[in-house]
C-alpha cells in the first residue's frame, strides 16, 4: 500500500477546490471529510497540501499543565513543531475550542522555517496578525490570546485525531485553499486529484457558457451529447 504522496499528485491537488474535493469524495460515500468551523487567518495564491502529522490535545489537569512543562524537550506540542516533516501538515484536535491558543507565531514561523506545508488547528491561534502574514498557510476557528497551557494538554503526536469532527489518521492527505480544508484518506488521493482535475475543466467550460447566456439545463450537469461535443472543442482549444 502506498504510504508517501506523490509530487505528481500533490501538483494536481494544488491547482482544485476543496468544494470539487468534496464533491469527489461525496461520490465514493465519504461526506465528512471537510473540517468545520475552520478558515485561513489569509488568502494564499495557492494550495495547502501534504500529509496529515497530528497532534492531540486533551482538557488540562492544572497540576501537570504549568509553564515548566516547556522545559521538557519531548513536550508534545514542541515535538510536533520539530518532528513534522518537511511537505507534511500539522493538523491538531483542540476539541473544537478557541478559548485558549493552539499555537503562536514562534511555532508557526519554526513550523515556516522547517519547510512544513502548512498547520491546521480547530482551535484558535495566537499572534494571529504576525501568523496571517507568513507564507505558510494557517487555519484555525479564530483568534485566541491565551496560552494554550490555561484549557489544552498536548498529548500526544502521529496518533489519529478529530478535527473540526473530522477524523483524520496521520498520513491522510490535507488539502486546504481559501475556503476551508478537506481530508482525504491517502489511499484515495491519486484517483480524487485525477477526478477533480477533470471536473475542475468541465466547471471552468461550464462558467464560460454560462456567462455567455447559457441555461444550466442540460448542460451542469451534461444530460446530452451536445454540452459534451461543445466541451471536447473546448479542451482541444484550451489545452485542457
Amino acid at each position: 500500500m502506498t504510504t508517501t504522496l506523490s509530487e505528481q499528485t500533490r501538483e494536481k491537488l494544488k491547482s482544485v477546490s476543496t468544494a470539487t474535493l468534496c464533491t469527489a469524495l461525496f461520490k465514493r460515500g465519504l461526506r465528512n471529510q471537510f473540517i468545520q468551523d475552520v478558515r485561513p487567518l489569509s488568502p494564499k495564491k495557492t494550495n495547502m497540501v501534504g500529509q496529515a502529522f497530528t497532534l492531540r490535545y486533551i482538557p488540562a489537569r492544572e497540576d501537570l499543565n504549568t509553564l515548566d512543562v516547556f522545559r521538557n524537550p519531548e513536550h508534545p506540542q514542541r515535538a510536533a513543531v520539530e518532528r513534522c516533516p518537511p511537505g507534511a501538515v500539522l493538523i491538531m484536535d483542540s476539541r473544537r475550542d478557541a478559548r485558549a491558543a493552539s499555537a503562536g507565531s514562534i511555532l508557526v514561523s519554526r513550523l515556516q522555517v522547517r519547510g512544513v506545508a502548512g498547520v491546521v488547528t480547530d482551535g484558535g491561534f495566537r499572534d494571529s496578525p504576525e501568523i496571517a502574514g507568513l507564507d505558510i498557510p494557517a487555519y484555525h476557528h479564530r483568534p485566541s490570546a491565551p496560552t494554550n497551557l490555561t484549557l489544552h494538554q498536548a498529548i500526544e503526536i502521529d496518533v489519529p485525531i478529530g478535527c473540526g469532527d473530522v477524523p483524520v489518521f496521520p498520513g491522510d492527505v490535507v488539502v486546504g485553499d481559501n475556503e476551508g480544508v478537506v481530508v482525504i484518506p491517502l489511499h484515495l488521493a491519486e484517483e480524487i486529484a485525477d477526478e477533480a482535475i477533470e471536473m475542475t475543466a468541465y466547471e471552468d467550460f461550464v462558467t464560460e457558457e454560462v456567462f455567455a447566456g447559457a441555461t444550466i439545463i442540460g448542460l451542469y450537469p451534461a444530460t446530452s451529447e451536445a454540452p459534451r461535443e461543445k466541451f471536447a472543442e473546448w479542451r482541444k482549444r484550451n489545452n485542457r
